[in-house]
């Protein structure tokens, strides 16, 4: 279905800007009426753009489920409930999204079937837990469950930007003053320290013939890590066993390789008990979680599960060969299938390596701040020591 931008007036007169998929312009004109918006013009966006636009905030998301979840307790019909947060959200996109699904509401299909219109915004996991309680009457169950797993990622992800954010602004720091001091400052010492006609130390040496190389192809210095990215992520795209391997490297990368696979596995926890609960099987909660985990080698561990569970194996001996959780995490798996309550323990795993992942987290901040410290203290110390240390045999031999 094409995407069109269109020019409305609302009910208070005020212009309105935005974007919507339509078949033509008078499906155009009949979806924006039933938003309350009168059409002024529309044209077809030629290209969608491929860094996004159409997606939505997971904060957007969170104050769905929770405003769905609020009315549907309260006994309010799904269609006026999609209606009233429709015209409170303040998001363009995300009511356009939200009119979309009302529109096919209108038209005989479920929230379930509607959402599969919207894969950019819901994904699968989404999608078949919505599925899942329209077929057991526990939608509002299931919206509070997806309430709070939303909620549990964002605090999940800006977690993750405090690992990133932080070594990544301190690094470009280093990095700029390095460059300045090697670009400018030394090679203004370098004629300096050749004129004492001294024998230059090993260090020194080191020191100009990295400056002098900086000087004359500081081009490639800046180009170099930016053909190196476009290379290895052309190579991830088409070649899968760069892929798999690149994944397998990360999770064995120092300090941060345990705790990208700790997230991977709690993402996988949280989302495989969710649906679970949700009385979704477990060799489809399986597949279905294979889609969020975004890492090759644990999502080859996952379909090696799924297949050991389809030839007969339990769960537990099945999570227990593939080598991916720790002895405590199948010993919760275990107690769950034994008495039945393999939900809850789900529950338990996903709340151990949550908390596991914040304790990580933060021995990792109090880590990078003294490695940051000491890799600056070393860089320019090398620097003062090579170019201080034949001025200091200068000035020794002219005391004694």
């Amino acid at each position: 279905m094409p995407l069109y931008t269109y020019k409305a007036v609302n009910l208070d007169g005020r212009m309105v800007l935005g974007r919507i998929d339509a078949l033509n312009v008078i499906d155009l004109e009949m979806r924006l009426r039933r938003m309350e918006l009168d059409l002024i013009n529309g044209e077809p966006v030629s290209n969608r753009s491929a860094f996004g636009g159409s997606g939505v905030p997971r904060r957007e998301l969170i104050h769905f489920c929770f405003h769905l979840e609020q009315l549907a307790r309260a006994g309010v019909p799904i269609l006026e409930g999609l209606s009233d947060l429709r015209d409170s959200l303040e998001h363009p996109r995300f009511r356009e999204v939200v009119a979309s699904l009302i529109e096919s509401i209108e038209g005989g299909q479920t929230l379930s079937q509607a959402m599969e219109a919207q894969r950019k915004v819901f994904n699968k996991v989404f999608i078949s837990l919505i599925r899942a309680g329209e077929a057991t009457g526990q939608l509002p169950e299931v919206l509070h469950s997806l309430s709070e797993s939303l909620k549990w990622e964002d605090e999940l992800a800006s977690q993750t930007k405090k690992i990133i954010m932080y070594p990544a602004f301190v690094g470009s720091i280093v990095l700029a003053a390095t460059f300045f001091l090697m670009i400018y400052m030394v090679p203004q010492l370098k004629q300096f320290v050749k004129n004492m006609g001294q024998v230059l130390p090993m260090q020194t040496q080191i020191l100009f013939f990295v400056s002098d190389s900086l000087v004359a192809y500081w081009y490639v210095v800046l180009l170099l890590p930016i053909i190196i990215t476009i290379v290895i992520q052309v190579m991830l795209r088409t070649n899968p066993v760069a892929r798999v391997r690149f994944d397998g490297i990360k999770l064995k990368l120092p300090l941060i390789g345990d705790i990208l696979r700790k997230i991977i596995l709690s993402r996988f926890a949280n989302t495989f008990a969710l649906l679970y609960a949700a009385g979704i099987p477990i060799l489809d909660s399986i597949r279905t979680t294979q889609d969020v985990v975004g890492n090759l080698v644990v999502r080859q561990g996952l379909e090696r599960v799924e297949q050991l569970i389809g030839e007969g194996q339990n769960v537990t001996a099945a999570f227990h060969s593939i080598g991916l959780f720790p002895p405590l995490v199948i010993r919760m798996l275990r107690v769950g299938e034994s008495t039945g309550a393999l939900d809850n323990a789900l529950m338990n795993v996903s709340y151990f390596y949550n908390r596991d992942v914040k304790e990580s987290v933060e021995k990792v901040q109090q880590m990078i701040e003294p490695m940051l410290t000491v890799v600056l203290g070393c860089l320019l110390g090398w620097i003062m020591i090579s170019v201080l240390g034949p001025v200091y045999d200068v000035i020794s031999k002219v005391k004694t």
